[in-house]
């Protein structure tokens, strides 16, 4: 009876806590292990058993000026995709909210970038890109412009992933923005009418602000998954030419599985994590914010 008792007094406890022990197992281990590695010297290639070195790995890759340029790149890569996501998929949204003939068929082709892989669109791509039988080059003739190196060029292969970017997740944000949108009140809209309010000034004062909340919350899962963005990276470049699109999570896993450099490879992923936190708790207070 005791034991009975316990049970139902504590159902709400019991009956999820198998599930959310093995989310958090899953979660909390990986993350934790990560930590410890990166408080040693474990190289693979050495011969050395694993050997705890403190803060040693953190200087030792906080050094390198590959660490350092790799960061910068991480970061210039998510703002300028994040920010031109937003602002193509906001508009995009503010589009389809109206009605108009083939409504239906716009959406469906905004599915379409979603649903491909990265890999294959990066192989895309780098068709796309080709310096000789590409067709981003024959445009740029045709227009009577020079050809670009696009992905092969130091200066030109960030904007060109970027652009990739842009035209895969871009339709991400439109979807939410989208859905945020079909679920405002018609009040305001209606009594702003009345008092003569013009479209421009509907969409100013009421429109963007009630969908603030909305837009901030795709911006968060974009930035995120921009911060840890492998796939196109690597297909398209591997991080090339050289090192000039080298993000975090490129450098992290060249450190792994090319330098075997288990512990430093570590430092860059803690960093990494500790870079897309900070980003997450500083737009969600943002968006916090924005709620009224």
């Amino acid at each position: 009876m005791i034991r009975t008792g316990f049970v139902e007094r504590n159902l709400r406890i019991l009956f999820p806590l198998p599930a959310v022990a093995f989310v958090m197992v899953m979660m909390l281990f990986p993350v934790l292990y990560t930590l410890f590695l990166s408080f040693t010297n474990w190289n693979l290639t050495s011969g050395m058993p694993l050997k705890w070195v403190w803060l040693r790995s953190y200087g030792r890759v906080f050094a390198e000026p590959r660490f350092l340029e790799a960061l910068g790149r991480t970061i210039v890569f998510t703002l300028s995709a994040v920010t031109l996501e937003t602002f193509l998929g906001t508009t995009v949204a503010l589009v389809l909210n109206r009605e108009f003939a083939g409504k239906g068929l716009v959406k469906l082709l905004l599915l379409l970038p979603l649903v491909a892989t990265p890999v294959a669109v990066g192989i895309v791509f780098n068709l796309f890109y080709d310096p000789t039988i590409g067709l981003a080059n024959w445009v740029l003739t045709s227009l009577g412009l020079a050809k670009s190196n696009w992905v092969s060029g130091a200066s030109t292969v960030l904007p060109s992933l970027i652009l990739v970017d842009v035209w895969q997740w871009t339709p991400m944000i439109s979807l939410i923005v989208l859905a945020g949108l079909a679920g405002l009140s018609a009040e305001p809209y209606e009594s702003a009418r009345v008092d003569g309010a013009t479209e421009a000034q509907i969409l100013r004062l009421i429109t963007l602000p009630m969908a603030m909340p909305t837009i901030i919350t795709a911006m968060t899962l974009r930035t995120v998954d921009g911060l840890k963005t492998f796939d196109i990276i690597y297909a398209m470049t591997g991080g090339g030419p050289g090192y000039a699109s080298e993000t975090l999570n490129i450098l992290g896993y060249k450190y792994s599985f090319e330098y075997f450099r288990m512990g430093q490879s570590s430092v860059v992923l803690v960093v990494l994590f500790l870079v897309v936190l900070a980003a997450s708790l500083g737009i969600m207070k943002l968006r916090g914010q924005s709620e009224f």
